[in-house]
């Protein structure tokens, strides 16, 4: 069957989600009778963790806070959020204010962890990554910068005290999505992690575009890497269209330019075909240095623009006309200005910033508020910081609640931190966790990992949060523990009170009162709930009651 480029990105996600998926392993209790009503109402209601048929109660806003600009709280963190002021308002804008300051928060333990694992590639500039792992004979060699940059992902998002720039680093990744075992990718892509997507996160949205766009990573991702005048190659051009900037809601597809809407007075409203066409012709020229394709411009790894390969004629891209002979950087320059300058390029960046901090449909309010703020500092150095403190400060990102679902990296994340686990990298854990379907850094299509929850609360995926966390919590891992015994004081031995230290511990608030019941019955056994239990029953059900918490929609929504 012959399947086009554009029937790829529309379908594609789904086909890939689906094929990752079908490969869960089982629930240790498949074929069995579940060990807990809960668990078989979520293989029967894939919709489980939205609730669609209730609205779930408004979360404190510690809570909000803590699992939507962060990997959910480690059980040091509520105390720590609490004491940062005497009112939710003033703790929550004294915690906004550090987070949007990464750079001035202390990250010791973070540090310390990383420092530990002896990475080799992390500290390495551009062209050294190139010598080193580039032009390496052993593949294991070749691929270590991609190997070492996830390991250190999972390390900073389960341990570093930065977390609202983890979680922007993730949204900024899968926004410039590309796949990380391209062999055009994996050799280089620290580079693409440290120097273009974290570099420039809280930065200014054009200079984050070039450093996108001549990323050597990029360049080769998307194939721009060779076009030419000879065959100018649309590949980048298309997805700075439709993923990068405009957004695919704003293409009016075979239209002649002059027939857009705007286009007669030098603004026009949308993009077509002829504009992506264009475009690419900007781009060509726009190379890496690699003497495999030619001896001459040497081997170093570095963007540069040969001027050879260049379209050197006229142009025209939104309605701006570009003169004969420009250079090609002047000409890519002058598309990268035109598309980030362009008022549908704020619409649909707000529009996803605002589905990622707040809800899967925002609301238009303040995505406007949003749209004001990023087209009134178009040159501002700290662009995006500023547009993020308007949608985090709005009333919508406060009084919003289980309108979004953890994704499975958050998931697994958030339930690794809730459980104060030691973790660290095995091949078990990879294998594992990549069944859930979200492998860091491994979405083959250009447009990066779903951010709606019908993407991830399908049975498949349920099953899958299950087993991940009954190998890791039950030591079915190496190299991953969590003493959840040690972290319950000894006077707590009845079930009730066992229920309601790990419903305080792991939500940081209450749970509805069915809800509780179930768990309190289900750690009672038929026993008194206001009667201790023996330290053997304790040590059995303390685990699997953990787990069941964790698996109710109240620890999945964020």
């Amino acid at each position: 069957m012959n399947v086009t480029r554009r029937q790829f990105l529309q379908d594609g996600s789904l086909v890939v989600a689906g094929s990752l998926l079908a490969g869960v392993a089982p629930a240790p209790w498949v074929g069995k009778t579940p060990p807990f009503p809960r668990v078989q109402r979520m293989a029967e209601r894939p919709d489980l963790p939205l609730r669609t048929d209730t609205a779930p109660e408004l979360a404190p806003l510690n809570v909000i806070v803590l699992n939507r600009l962060g990997f959910g709280a480690r059980p040091p963190d509520w105390a720590a959020y609490n004491a940062l002021g005497s009112t939710p308002a003033a703790r929550f804008s004294a915690y906004l204010a550090q987070q949007l300051n990464p750079a001035a928060i202390a990250d010791g333990d973070c540090d310390q962890r990383l420092a530990a694992q002896n990475f080799v590639s992390l500290a390495k500039p551009l062209t050294q990554l190139w010598t080193d792992h580039t032009l390496a004979d052993d593949y294991d060699t070749f691929s270590l910068p991609f190997r070492e940059t996830v390991q250190a992902t999972w390390i900073r998002a389960l341990y570093s005290k930065r977390q609202f720039f983890e979680v922007l680093a993730d949204f900024w990744h899968n926004h410039f999505n590309l796949f990380g075992w391209h062999d055009g990718v994996v050799s280089v892509f620290v580079h693409y992690d440290r120097d273009v997507i974290r570099a420039n996160a809280l930065g200014n949205f054009r200079q984050m575009l070039e450093a996108v766009a001549t990323s050597p990573a990029m360049l080769y991702y998307l194939d721009n890497a060779f076009s030419s005048d000879d065959g100018p190659n649309e590949n980048w051009a298309r997805e700075l269209f439709e993923l990068h900037t405009l957004g695919a809601e704003n293409y009016l597809g075979p239209l002649d330019q002059a027939a857009v809407p705007g286009y007669s007075t030098g603004n026009p409203t949308a993009y077509v075909d002829n504009d992506v066409y264009e475009a690419a012709r900007a781009f060509t020229g726009w190379r890496v240095r690699d003497d495999d394709y030619d001896p001459e411009v040497g081997n170093t790894g570095e963007f540069f623009t040969y001027t050879p390969w260049h379209d050197r004629f006229q142009k025209t891209v939104l309605g701006l006309h570009l003169r004969n002979d420009r250079p090609a950087l002047e000409d890519g320059r002058a598309v990268l200005d035109a598309v980030a300058g362009h008022p549908a390029t704020a619409r649909y960046l707000c529009t996803k910033l605002c589905r990622r901090f707040i809800a899967d449909n925002p609301p238009q309010a303040v995505i406007d508020a949003a749209v004001a703020v990023w087209t009134a500092n178009q040159q501002a150095p700290d662009q995006i910081k500023r547009v993020l403190q308007t949608i985090l400060t709005s009333n919508e990102f406060a009084n919003t609640w289980g309108e979004k679902v953890k994704r499975p990296f958050e998931f697994v994340a958030s339930a690794l931190r809730a459980v104060d686990a030691e973790w660290a990298w095995s091949d078990g854990f990879q294998w594992t966790f990549a069944q859930l379907g979200q492998a860091l850094f491994e979405w083959p299509p250009p447009n990066g990992y779903p951010d709606r929850h019908e993407a991830w609360t399908g049975t498949n995926v349920m099953l899958g949060r299950w087993t991940i966390l009954t190998y890791c919590l039950e030591g079915w891992l190496d190299d991953i523990s969590a003493d959840l015994l040690s972290q319950m004081p000894g006077n707590i031995r009845t079930p009730i009170a066992i229920c309601d230290f790990w419903i305080a511990r792991l939500l940081g608030r209450a749970m509805g009162t069915d809800d509780r019941q179930e768990l309190i019955e289900f750690v009672a056994q038929g026993r008194n709930p206001e009667y201790d239990l023996s330290q053997e029953l304790i040590d059995e059900r303390v685990p699997r009651l953990v787990e069941l918490i964790i698996m109710f929609p109240d620890f999945q929504w964020r």
